[in-house]
């Protein structure tokens, strides 16, 4: 039971992380970091696929290796985080406690993504 449940959910978050590589600001490369641990419970040969992944695997090898994140994802989130704080801004025209509630948790995910290692030679 629990070996289908790590499979279906991995299947889905498979799916979510290619809808968000042609969706904008939507996350592409989280959702296959989660389907990768999720097959890693359930379907090596799946895991095995996104792994050896042509466009995908590097950045999945190099994140479960050494936490890594290279400089032009970490660009890329951080733009895409600094995007969607302006939409959010300029749609919802939120108070000021909203406003600095949702930078400061936006400002955090930044922090963290720029926290990590660029690559193998950085850690």
């Amino acid at each position: 039971m629990k070996r289908w449940l790590f499979l279906v959910l991995g299947l889905v978050l498979t799916g979510l992380g290619i809808v968000g590589a042609f969706v904008p600001l939507m996350p592409t490369t989280i959702f296959l970091i989660l389907a990768a641990a999720c097959f890693t419970h359930s379907s090596p040969r799946l895991e095995a696929w996104l792994l050896d992944h042509a466009r995908f695997g590097p950045t999945l090898r190099a994140w479960r290796e050494n936490g890594a994140i290279p400089p032009r994802a970490k660009a890329l989130a951080c733009a895409g985080m600094a995007f969607g704080f302006l939409v959010f801004f300029a749609v919802v025209h939120p108070g000021l406690p909203l406003a600095l509630g949702v930078g400061a948790a936006l400002a955090a995910c930044a922090a963290f993504v720029l926290s990590r290692p660029s690559g193998p030679a950085a850690s």
